[in-house]
């Protein structure tokens, strides 16, 4: 799979996006859209519980490779109220950096957030658009319809938006 080039923008991901995309083992399309993608140790924590979990094999192997990486430096600490642990890391990190940052996010509310502090974000089907968009996947739809076969939650509306952008409505 061809890596591209992310323009010197940082690629940050909550939990959700980890957990869908290895649902239907789409995890290393992170590593092909991205390079290098980042997480909060909190999300680290969250997504690798040791109780075998969906998706922490997955997870395990992308962050032994190095492109999955744990951001380890300290960010303040400012007030989130009302975010998990995970969608707040991320936010502080992201509005502490001057560089352009990408969140990972699906979360209504830690999108919300992250829109009040001019982040740009992308969720679990807007990454399954680009994987399509920029030829890592032959086809978004039976990717869409794996993950409403599991627990993962996707809005329909969303998903609709997104076939209807890379031609396949």
């Amino acid at each position: 799979m061809k890596r591209e080039a992310s323009a010197g923008r940082l690629a940050l991901t909550d939990a959700s996006p980890l957990i869908g995309l290895s649902i239907v083992r789409g995890l290393a399309w992170l590593h092909a859209l991205f390079g290098e993608v980042w997480l909060p140790a909190q999300v680290r924590d969250e997504v690798l519980t040791g109780h075998g979990f969906r998706g922490e094999p997955e997870i395990e192997t992308a962050l032994a490779a190095g492109w999955l990486r744990v951001w380890k430096r300290r960010v303040a600490e400012a007030a989130l109220p009302d975010l998990g642990e995970g969608e707040a890391a991320c936010i502080r990190i992201a509005s502490s950096r001057a560089e352009p940052t990408l969140l990972l996010m699906d979360e209504k509310a830690g999108r919300a957030v992250a829109a009040e502090h001019g982040l740009r974000v992308a969720g679990t089907a807007a990454l399954i658009g680009m994987a399509k968009a920029r030829g890592h996947i032959d086809s978004a739809r039976p990717v869409f319809d794996a993950l409403l076969r599991s627990d993962f939650r996707l809005s329909p509306e969303v998903m609709r938006a997104v076939l209807a952008r890379v031609g396949e409505a």
